[in-house]
This record gives structure tokens, C-alpha cells and sequence, in this order.
């Protein structure tokens, strides 16, 4: 088993080498920073805002995003204090990082919140577009040289569980939601 971890673990710096050193180029340094911090969880939330506003259509899953991305953010809080896995720049020689971040590692937030909401807002808008732009997010992060890619597969792993999870639920949810608009408007 020990002889799989570190195989596993040499895979893991492996790729993320290619990734972070060999694709290195002028136009890559620029966009991969742009694109990773237009991808944590507030800017889904304000994507989420936006569909509810202007789509009556898509609100309830729009609302049913926001609530996921909400729990997605403190379960990838804890995982991240409970692994505590150090960043690559932390520990590697020679990584540099264009798009500088505290905290640990495992998993990609980044990653989560975009799996999350493919997961969800997939269903009233389709995924092709939506996969490409979270699976774009998951390879900034490796670019950028904040994560490993274990923790950006990982983190889509465990946002698309969260997103069907909350879509099992999802009208049991929304009726509690409404529930409790028809309650609040009787109490005035």
C-alpha cells in the first residue's frame, strides 16, 4: 500500500510539473490568474443572483446553487483543516505562483464551487459549456501553482457529489423554502 501512495503521490508532482512548468507561456500567465479569480464562490453566488433576477424559470435552481455553494464552501473548509495539505509553492523548489493564496491545499475550493454549480445550473442550461469552463477553472488552479492536480480532481469529485446530492433534494428544499415565504408572509 505504502509503494501506491508514493506512486500515486510521483504522479501527482509529475503532472503537475507539466502542467506548471512545461505550458508555461506569456498568454497563459495572463489569462490563468484572470480565469481563477473569477471562479471562487462569490462569483457563482453573483451568477446565481443574476439567473434569479432576470430568469423566472431557472430561479429555483439558481436558489437551490446558492444554498449548495454555501454548504460546499464550509465542507471544503473543514476538509481542508482536517488534511491539511501544504500548498506546492510550500514545499516544491522553483514553483511560481501567479495567483497567490493562504490556507491549505486539499481540495481546490475553486474547483468545488465550479462542479457545484455545473452540477446544478447544468440542468436548466446545459453542461457542455458549463464543464469547460469548471474544468478550465480546475486547470488554473495546477497553472497557477496553488494546487496539485489531485486537488482539483478531487474537488470536482466532491463538488458534482454536493450538487447531486442538493439535486436528490432538491424539492423537498424548494417546498421548505416556500414554506417558509407563505409562513413569513401570514406573520405581518
Amino acid at each position: 500500500m505504502q509503494d501506491f501512495l508514493i506512486t500515486t503521490s510521483n504522479i501527482d508532482i509529475l503532472i503537475f510539473y507539466i502542467i506548471h512548468v512545461n505550458l508555461q507561456n506569456a498568454l497563459f500567465d495572463v489569462v490563468m490568474p484572470i480565469i481563477s479569480n473569477m471562479s471562487y464562490f462569490t462569483f457563482w453566488i453573483l451568477i446565481c443572483i443574476f439567473i434569479f433576477i432576470f430568469d423566472s424559470k431557472n430561479r429555483n435552481i439558481a436558489l437551490l446553487c446558492v444554498i449548495a455553494l454555501v454548504a460546499g464552501y464550509f465542507i471544503t473548509d473543514i476538509l481542508k483543516y482536517l488534511v491539511a495539505r501544504p500548498r506546492p509553492y510550500e514545499v516544491m523548489e522553483g514553483i511560481r505562483i501567479l495567483d497567490p493564496i493562504n490556507g491549505y491545499s486539499w481540495p481546490s475550493g475553486h474547483t468545488v464551487a465550479s462542479f457545484i454549480s455545473v452540477t446544478i445550473l447544468g440542468k436548466g442550461y446545459g453542461y457542455i459549456f458549463l464543464v469547460l469552463v469548471a474544468s478550465l477553472v480546475a486547470f488554473s488552479r495546477v497553472y497557477n501553482g496553488v494546487h496539485y492536480p489531485s486537488d482539483v480532481i478531487s474537488g470536482a469529485i466532491i463538488g458534482i457529489l454536493i450538487g447531486l446530492l442538493f439535486l436528490t433534494y432538491e424539492n423537498h428544499i424548494i417546498g421548505k423554502i416556500n414554506n417558509f415565504r407563505k409562513y413569513s408572509k401570514y406573520r405581518k
